[in-house]
């Protein structure tokens, strides 16, 4: 039977359990979301199990979590031999975004999670902007984001791409690696250690299901052929899952997807643009948008090229995206009570 220690439970979220109050069921851990239902890890072994109707309803009303990878669950296995899940545990972090098209609700990427690997591959121009959008959710989510270069074998000069990386990533390591050669993979066992959950985001085809098959010896995760024209694999993973790794890390594998909306980042902003608030913190007025005010030090910056106008550019950006949501967050509020993180 599964040790639920293994999967990170420990004495703070037992105590979370206890105040729950929720009789008659078990504590367990999301491993995978088949949309209608979970797979869910627990002290008995593994059990599908769906929200009860209640919980449905409370997510809806924005009073309960909406259950999500890693999240921690309290389920009960009924006289019929269902399982549902009647309440989500506290989160320790989570990493979350905008879900895709004009609506202006949280999907919740992965929850309970230490570390964030953004992998990309090092073929051709890293496309900078989509990273430092990704390092911002990360950086707002509570866990540590890793920079994650795949196919190092295929890059013409990985020196010049791990510095350019390395230029927008502020304190998230870097690392440049490939599956084919096993360059640079002893260097991400450090993220790996024993009970701590790592996640992997990134487009499709950039290697994170190959990494998650290395890690675990097995072609666990299935993945297509690789493109001629391109040199990019096609994986086929449909759903978030979690994996547990032979040296005791957790790993959630996750579908591809080019760009995340932001979501919460007003934190995230600031710990990816360290550079730009510092000299911001010159310019005429405290409450500087960098604009139009007089006297703005950043806009000198970048009009001079002390301040790369590029990322100056991506900077305001995601800074507008995030002012337009939190006012459609603000006004979806006023109509409905306030989620529950």
């Amino acid at each position: 039977m599964p040790d639920l220690a293994h999967y990170g439970w420990d004495e703070e979220l037992a105590e979370a359990f206890r105040a729950s109050k929720s009789t008659g069921t078990a504590p367990g851990r999301i491993a995978v979301d088949y949309a209608q239902d979970f797979l869910v890890i627990t002290g008995g072994g593994e059990v599908r199990a769906e929200p009860t109707g209640r919980l449905r309803r409370a997510v809806q009303r924005g009073e309960a979590l909406k259950p999500a990878v890693g999240d921690w669950v309290s389920v009960e296995i009924l006289q019929s031999g269902r399982s549902v899940v009647h309440g989500v545990l506290p989160r320790r972090s989570k990493l979350s975004r905008k879900v895709p098209g004009r609506t202006t609700e949280e999907q919740v990427v992965a929850a309970n999670v230490d570390v964030i690997f953004l992998v990309a591959a090092a073929t051709g121009d890293v496309n900078l902007r989509r990273l430092e959008r990704n390092l911002t959710l990360a950086w707002e989510s509570g866990a540590a984001p890793v920079v994650v270069l795949t196919k190092a074998d295929l890059c013409p000069d990985p020196v010049q791409v791990g510095e350019a990386v390395r230029g927008i990533a502020g304190k998230a390591p870097v690392h440049l690696v490939s599956n084919k050669t096993g360059h640079g993979l002893d260097d991400l066992q450090q993220h790996l250690a024993p009970g701590r959950t790592v996640v992997l985001v990134g487009s499709s085809g950039v290697g994170k299901s190959s990494l998650v098959n290395r890690w675990l010896g097995t072609e666990r995760q299935v993945i297509a052929e690789v493109r001629e024209a391109d040199q990019k694999g096609r994986h086929t993973t449909t759903h978030r899952e979690l994996f547990m790794l032979p040296g005791g890390a957790l790993v959630i594998d996750t579908p591809g997807v080019r760009e995340l909306a932001l979501w919460e980042a007003e934190q995230g902003i600031a710990d990816t643009f360290p550079d730009v608030l510092e000299i911001a913190r010159t310019c005429r007025f405290r409450d500087c948008v960098h604009e139009q005010e007089p006297g703005c030090a950043v806009r000198e910056a970048a009009a001079t090229g002390a301040l790369d106008p590029e990322r100056f550019a991506a900077y305001r950006k995601l800074a507008a995206e995030l002012a337009a949501i939190e006012k459609k967050q603000a006004e979806r509020s006023r109509k409905s009570p306030p989620r529950r993180r």
